[in-house]
């Protein structure tokens, strides 16, 4: 008899990988262009992004918590909806992180390469990506530490700089009286472009939440999943409270929200006007370890997505095969295989392919997340009508309303953006992705034929006696 799988995720790999998740560079610097779209009324922006995520991550919880598996919302789709529905959002979701893992090399690349300006970008992106490509290879240990570092390192920095403004606030720094809520109420008011750039704000905003529901996906790789499901949604509220709120609610507090430097990044800016020694090297260093952070992770996630939907028949059989330590290796070659032609056209068609593949990246996730909606809705209805609702793990609150309120965000969300010019072909070519996953489904389903039981897309790590080949 074969020993049980090594569970290698910890509690505090589950934590750390959330929280890196939702800490990327996006909340570094993307938050300086929010800030400047709709002056402090961000703020709006940012608690009723953050309550969406909450309502996504308790109907995702609700699904994962009595069923945690690789495959996770892409296997509840199949269950609820059949193959085809699966497919697709297993390949949008893998689709929405080889593009950032590309995205995410150049821009570490592009930080490195200002303090090594003889060595090339693609050399440098090329050497994180390898770098990190190893990691993912040796063992999910390994990949947890790394996050777990990579993760802390970013904590520390936001909780650092809410110390500092709260101690500017109260009037206790030296040499910088408390500017109170004057940065608030003047420079054109709360709104100063009124209250529509709030909609336009949620279209930034949101989009840089994206990440904790990879949460689902690790904990299958830990001691007590429906535990570690748990806990981290239940703490994912003061989380968003605290790190996206708290930081820019001190920014926009602290410096008029039209100032010099606050567009470019915030954190800089409010710790350059501190007297802060150096702060653009450390906010550097801070940013490329968000940067590693979410690269990182997005290899991990992009891998066990595939390795799932090998698993089930909808990918590469090849794809679902383990080493020895449990990991799928070829899985991870792939995924950053697709990562780096990526990074390849990122220096050679910078304005167009790679800009069609960002663009059509950004708003996958969206799809991804409506479709986790409705399948807790439909789900839900269902073990109600089976008499066994009790019975669940975790339920969603106040079912179906805040499920139906969340979907119908989401979807305004997409109207918003494609009645925006600025940001429709982000939803343009997302939908153009989406189609070529339906029609890879479909053809998938042909030749393959329709099955009776959808596959459970479990970890690596669950079945230590499934039907994968094991490569060692």
């Amino acid at each position: 008899m074969s020993p049980p799988p090594e569970k290698p995720l910890q509690p505090r790999h589950i934590t750390m990988i959330t929280l890196g998740g939702m800490l990327g560079a996006g909340l570094f610097v993307g938050s300086g262009a929010a800030i400047n779209l709709v002056g402090p009324g961000i703020l709006i922006c940012y608690v009723l992004s953050g309550l969406l995520l909450i309502l996504v991550m308790r109907m995702l919880a609700e699904l994962a918590a009595d069923n945690p598996n690789s495959g996770s919302f892409s296997t509840y789709a199949e269950q609820v909806f059949g193959q085809w529905a699966g497919s697709v959002v297993g390949w949008l979701y893998w689709w929405f992180w080889v593009v950032i893992i590309a995205f995410e090399a150049s821009a570490g690349a592009s930080i490195v390469h200002d303090w090594m300006p003889a060595v090339p970008q693609w050399t440098i992106a090329l050497l994180l990506m390898a770098a990190l490509t190893l990691t993912n290879l040796w063992s999910v240990r390994s990949y947890g530490e790394f996050e777990f570092w990579f993760a802390g390192i970013k904590v520390a920095a936001i909780i650092a700089f809410i110390a500092i403004g709260v101690i500017v606030l109260v009037g206790l720094f030296p040499g910088h009286p408390s500017p109170g809520l004057a940065n608030l109420t003047g420079h054109g008011g709360f709104l100063p472009h009124g209250t529509g750039s709030i909609a336009k704000g949620m279209l930034i905003v949101f989009l840089t939440f994206i990440g904790p529901e990879m949460v689902s996906i690790a904990a299958a790789e830990s001691d007590e999943p429906a535990r570690a499901i748990r806990r981290t949604t239940n703490s994912i509220i003061w989380r968003i409270l605290f790190f996206y709120t708290g930081s820019i609610g001190i920014a926009v507090t602290l410096l008029p929200w039209n100032s010099s430097g606050i567009g470019e990044s915030p954190y800089v800016a409010v710790l350059d006007w501190t007297g802060f020694p150096s702060a653009g090297a450390v906010m550097a260093v801070v940013v490329l370890t968000a940067v590693l952070s979410c690269l990182n992770s997005g290899l991990y996630t992009a891998s066990r997505m595939v390795f799932s939907l090998a698993e089930r028949g909808q990918a590469p059989a090849a794809l679902a095969r383990l080493s020895g330590r449990r990991v799928p290796r070829p899985a991870i070659l792939a995924s950053v295989a697709v990562g780096f032609v990526g990074v390849i056209f990122n220096y050679l068609s910078p304005d167009r392919v790679f800009l069609f593949l960002l663009n059509s990246s950004s708003a996958t996730a969206l799809f991804v997340y409506i479709a986790i909606g409705v399948t807790q809705i439909v789900s839900r209805y269902r073990v109600r009508k089976r008499g066994t609702e009790q019975a669940l793990t975790i339920r969603m609150w106040c079912f179906p309303w805040l499920s139906l309120l969340a979907v119908a965000a989401m979807v305004y969300i997409i109207v918003a953006m494609l009645a925006d010019p600025s940001v429709r072909s982000q939803i343009v070519a997302a939908l153009v992705v989406a189609a070529v996953f339906v029609a890879f489904s479909g053809l998938n389903r042909f030749r393959s034929g329709p099955r009776t039981t959808p596959g459970t897309g479990a970890s690596p790590s669950a079945h230590p006696e499934s039907g994968a080949e094991h490569v060692r």
